[in-house]
């Protein structure tokens, strides 16, 4: 989908200021216990699949249709995974800067079949746990974290 139609209007009277936004990330798992990655379009890295929360929507509902949108995996929140503001603002190519509130979420993929489904991703497959592609720390401390059984939902220092 890209930038939802809610930023675009913004954009119109904000230039390319700074909006903070809220976005969440999910790290999804299959019932093998591998990890459902995505190659992004954007910037040719592999990470958790995510997206930025439109208004009004709830941000577990968001996880949900970001991963079934960017992959066609069907999944189910299990738990929030972590909390944090990330640390640094994101400009674009275009010269919108943006910075994220991020809710993580660990989910359960129960169907579809992962597969490219938008314009976002350029791969997207299933990893085993040991043998994970190259990816910014982001998506890496979210599967770390994902893996932990235990409350892991606030940061007080956020890393990108």
């Amino acid at each position: 989908m890209g930038t939802p139609d809610f930023i675009r209007e913004l954009r119109r009277t904000a230039g390319h200021q700074l909006l903070f936004l809220p976005g969440v990330s999910a790290v999804v798992l299959d019932d093998r216990g591998r990890v459902l990655l995505g190659r992004r379009a954007d910037n040719g890295r592999w990470a958790v699949i995510g997206g930025i929360v439109e208004p009004g929507e709830q941000p577990a509902d968001c996880a949900v249709r970001e991963v079934e949108e960017e992959t066609g995996v069907l999944c189910v929140p299990e738990r929030i995974l972590l909390v944090e503001t990330l640390s640094k603002p994101v400009t674009y190519p275009n010269g919108d800067v943006c910075q994220y509130l991020d809710v993580a979420f660990v989910c359960r993929a129960v169907g579809g079949e992962a597969r490219v489904n938008d314009d976002e991703s350029l791969e997207v497959g299933w990893f085993e746990l040991g043998a994970l592609p190259e990816m910014k720390r982001f998506s890496h401390r979210r599967i770390e974290k994902a893996l932990v059984d235990e409350p892991t939902w606030f940061c007080t220092t956020p890393t990108d």
